[in-house]
């Protein structure tokens, strides 16, 4: 089995696969804070209560766009299991083509899910990814990562609306019965929900204009299940694809 982690600024996925197949996929939250043991602790508990033989483990990979933590969580794996976690970096083969101005300045969760659309989708593909900042990268049809668009993510905006007013409360991400709406909760329920899968797919709409040509498009994210249902564009939605893109990638770097 592989051991996977996707470290986000607000979740970290934690993921095991037999072969091809996502058999644990378990999100806990993104703590600057906890130190080495804390995270083995909680990585062997996770462990534990799923009924999983540590000694399976075969090997193990991390994403992270939380620099302080990647150590930390690469030593706790290191201590539970006994592997030494290959981390996504500049310099670790993915077999992405890059077309932008600095490729060491790109996430490494953009890249993880560029790998894994173009290895499922093929390309040209549009991927938009909704955790703690929605983005949508561009993959044209020469299999080339081009760049894209970074928002602010949906509990971004919401955080966002009940900080900084002095009326507006904290609400649930749910969709009201109609955009518009006479209550204050439906009225921002309904700004996030349909606002955001507006923007979604006019952001998508004038990617596909700039490239020139209609692509495919697949979704991925905490946070996509929620909103995508209610975009007007045809996407392919997948929650495990970070995963898969990290097993890919693994692969890639174990071949001589």
């Amino acid at each position: 089995m592989l051991l996977t982690v996707d470290m986000g600024n607000t979740h970290i996925e934690i993921g095991l696969l037999e072969g091809d197949e996502v058999i644990l996929s378990r999100r806990v939250k993104t703590d600057t804070e906890k130190t080495e043991t804390e995270y083995a602790v909680l990585i062997h508990t996770i462990f534990e209560i799923n009924n999983i033989d540590i000694n399976d483990i075969e090997g193990a990979i991390i994403s992270s766009v939380v620099p302080p933590l990647t150590r930390y969580i690469r030593e706790a794996i290191k201590s539970v299991t006994g592997k030494t976690a290959l981390v996504v970096a500049p310099g670790i083969k993915t077999g992405l083509k890059m077309k932008v101005e600095d490729p060491k300045i790109i996430g490494a969760d953009l890249i993880v899910g560029a790998v894994a659309g173009i290895e499922q989708m093929g390309a040209p593909l549009l991927i938009v990814d909704m955790g703690t900042a929605t983005t949508i990268m561009a993959i044209d049809k020469d299999k080339q990562f081009l760049g894209g668009a970074v928002m602010p993510g949906v509990m971004l905006s919401i955080n966002a609306l009940s900080s900084g007013t002095s009326q507006l409360p904290s609400i649930s991400i749910e969709a009201p019965k109609k955009v518009i709406n006479s209550g204050t909760i439906e009225a921002m329920q309904s700004g996030i929900v349909y606002g955001q899968a507006s923007l979604i797919d006019g952001m998508l709409t004038k990617m596909k204009r700039d490239l020139g040509y209609d692509t495919k498009v697949i979704a991925t994210g905490g946070l996509a299940k929620l909103i995508t249902p209610y975009c007007e564009t045809e996407m392919t939605l997948d929650n495990e694809l970070m995963l898969k893109g990290l097993k890919i990638i693994y692969d890639k770097n174990q071949k001589m």
